[in-house]
């Protein structure tokens, strides 16, 4: 049996735990919320350093990236060195590998038209695999990193504007308190309609799924109505929600084996948690090329789900 723990600074409501079966292995995966407590999120990497297979920092990102420049965030640091044994993950390998082949599969497939649709991306350097693969087949793109992330209400219309961007602010960025800069415990279930005009100018948004929650609009506006989300880290109540804000579809990284039985899409770094035991190797150790193997022998593809109208 591999045990693989997510400690994560959101709601402890939205805690989880599951048995899968993947490639011949049993992964018993649980999901801990510390609502937003860093003491509690580190006395947990304590406690858990060298007693599980892989932790995954949830709700906190360790890397965030624009090119080919990462940025250490401070607070995520601190906590992923408590654990001395225990291979800690913040899906950040997941994110430059499967999240950017998932953009690429759905080009390839036709199933989103990216070159003729108006695309909002709610935070690139969050999921910068995807924004950079985006940028390739998209001509119409909104980046709302500033607004999204910093409450800074300028739209970025290129790719270039955002690498400019992550290097003036992100130096000063990484030192912040990470709660000022995404929702964590109970802000995650808030919501506070913003930026309406850019989610009614899109026809496909991307990116975390709390960054849009934080900013979603009413489902009475209609303004999610037959439109594409890629997204990850979905809870049955979550895809409740965009029923009920009538969402054409939703696309998500994680392949069908890396569902919970009541309906979860496990976070990315659930799932680097799981293929870097499945390695038998130490995050930094990992290549982007080393994942392909077990994506191959799993048949991996992205999870299309088409919502009832």
């Amino acid at each position: 049996m591999k045990r693989v723990v997510s400690i994560s600074l959101g709601a402890s409501k939205r805690d989880s735990a599951s048995r899968l079966e993947l490639l011949g292995e049993t992964f018993d995966i649980s999901r801990i919320g510390t609502d937003g407590d860093m003491l509690r999120f580190a006395e947990l990497m304590q406690e858990l350093d060298g007693e599980v297979d892989a932790i995954g920092l949830g709700g906190i990102d360790r890397y965030v990236w624009a090119e080919n420049r990462r940025y250490t965030l401070r607070d995520a640091d601190r906590l992923a060195k408590i654990a001395k044994t225990t291979p800690v993950v913040d899906g950040s390998g997941v994110k430059n590998t499967i999240e950017r082949e998932t953009i690429g599969y759905l080009h390839k497939e036709n199933l989103v038209d990216f070159s003729g649709s108006k695309v909002l991306i709610v935070c690139a350097v969050d999921r910068f695999g995807m924004a950079q693969a985006i940028a390739k087949y998209a001509k119409n793109v909104i980046y709302g990193d500033l607004m999204f992330s910093l409450r800074i209400p300028i739209p970025m219309k290129s790719y270039g504007a955002v690498r400019f961007a992550a290097a003036a602010f992100m130096p000063v960025i990484c030192r912040l308190p990470f709660k000022w800069l995404y929702p964590t415990g109970s802000k995650q279930e808030r919501s506070k309609p913003r930026y309406l005009k850019y989610f009614d100018w899109a026809d496909i948004i991307v990116g975390d799924f709390h960054f849009v929650k934080r900013a979603l609009p009413s489902a009475e506006s209609g303004l999610l109505a037959g439109k594409t989300l890629i997204t990850n880290t979905l809870t049955p109540q979550d895809t409740l929600l965009l029923a009920e804000h009538k969402l054409g579809r939703f696309v998500t990284c994680m392949p069908d084996q890396m569902k919970s039985p009541d309906g979860r899409y496990y976070a990315t770094n659930v799932f680097e948690g799981v293929l870097i035991t499945l390695l038998g190797k130490r995050p930094e150790e990992v290549r982007a090329e080393d994942y392909n193997p077990l994506l191959e022998r799993m048949n991996w593809k992205p999870t299309v789900v088409d919502l009832p109208r």
